[in-house]
């Protein structure tokens, strides 16, 4: 079924003979910005204008996907919504002037993932404020929180309604696709969108490399990039590099304020599987009684579980055996990305380190 009227619907499929001159870049930054007001504000708890339909999610997402717990969803909205400024919308689109010309838009199918809250806004976003057409398959997980994204634009500016569409269908009638999906997702993507211009986006893992001098603040930073989210990003660190002879367990007294994540049913589900599992295995671990550590030299580990491994002085752990670009997205610790940073993004922070905007201004394929 689609989810837009039949009026909007009509101009959707008609647009392609307006140029976009008539909405402007200016007033597409002013809409995101104002977007990004109301996410702010709906974290925050206010109850009034734009901001409701945002705080009201908040205390209710989790009844349709116990995943997005009230502090996950106001994270994701707080992050996104501190991003989405003025000010950094105008820096981040400096880099292509471009956008001050008129063009005529292009249809881009975007297949969201939702692993976790608004996992697919970035690439929204970059669709819509290059003036292009959204053509999008939303994540049963994260349906209802997208949706809210797309009626709160809308609302702030009524001129984006003809270049959204969302669809629980196969997409069709694109001419450019941005797809998120597993590794095993990925292979269908390839072959499905072989013919046009395309991002396809598999598994990434994030790291963390500790070197002995972070500060106990450093430290529970760290815990945040771990845990937010159960977890469950491909911006979540999982697994750490540490020094020879590091005591991995000491780690654990910076993270006490996560070990409510035990009273989560669904988690808890998998930390007490994890763990029943290394014990019948006789497999050697710490129980941290909310997160298991292990020695072990994969970066994807199972939920509740956190990966380490170690590292000699003078090698760059992100360039060892196992690892590349194409499997990380973030590398957390001294003179990389600072700690507790990896699931709140800058706007140019792209995911893949693939361009998007450059993408669907260009029409480049990329695999």
């Amino acid at each position: 079924m689609r989810l837009i009227d039949l009026k909007s619907h009509y101009h959707f499929y008609n647009f392609a003979r307006v140029k976009t001159g008539i909405f402007s870049f200016d007033q597409r930054i002013r809409a995101f910005a104002a977007l990004g007001e109301a996410m702010r504000s709906g974290a925050e708890g206010v109850t009034a204008g734009y901001a409701e339909r945002f705080a009201a999610l908040i205390e209710t997402l989790h009844l349709t996907n116990p995943w997005f717990t009230s502090e996950n969803v106001r994270l994701a909205l707080a992050s996104t919504g501190n991003a989405l400024t003025e000010e950094n919308l105008r820096i981040w689109l400096s880099s292509y002037p471009e956008l001050h010309e008129e063009r005529q838009p292009v249809t881009v199918g975007v297949v969201m993932a939702g692993n976790i809250p608004m996992v697919g806004f970035h690439d929204l976003l970059c669709v819509l404020i290059t003036g292009n057409r959204l053509l999008a398959k939303l994540s049963t997980k994260d349906e209802l929180l997208m949706k809210a994204v797309t009626e709160t634009l809308t609302e702030i500016e009524p001129r984006f309604k003809p270049f959204v569409e969302l669809t629980s269908d196969k997409l069709k009638g694109f001419e450019m696709v941005i797809a998120t999906g597993s590794n095993n997702t990925s292979r269908y993507f390839e072959y499905y969108f072989r013919t046009i211009p395309s991002i396809i986006r598999r598994n990434r893992n994030s790291i963390a490399i500790l070197d002995g001098t972070e500060t106990p603040r450093e430290l529970e930073l760290l815990g945040g990039d771990i845990f937010s989210y159960f977890g469950l990003g491909c911006r979540n660190v999982s697994k750490l590099y540490l020094p020879r002879g590091y005591d991995a367990s000491g780690l654990l007294q910076h993270w006490t304020r996560h070990e409510s994540l035990r009273s989560h049913y669904k988690y808890s589900v998998n930390y007490d599987h994890n763990k029943a599992v290394m014990i019948v295995n006789r497999e050697p671990f710490t129980d941290g009684g909310f997160v298991l550590l292990k020695e072990a030299a994969s970066p994807t580990p199972p939920m509740a579980v956190l990966h380490y491994g170690f590292y000699n002085e003078g090698e760059a752990p992100e360039n060892g055996p196992g690892l590349s670009d194409k499997m990380l997205q973030c590398v957390t610790g001294h003179g990389r990305l600072p700690f507790g940073k990896s699931q709140q993004p800058e706007l140019w922070d792209y995911a893949d380190n693939i361009d998007t905007v450059s993408f669907v201004l260009k029409k480049n394929s990329i695999r």
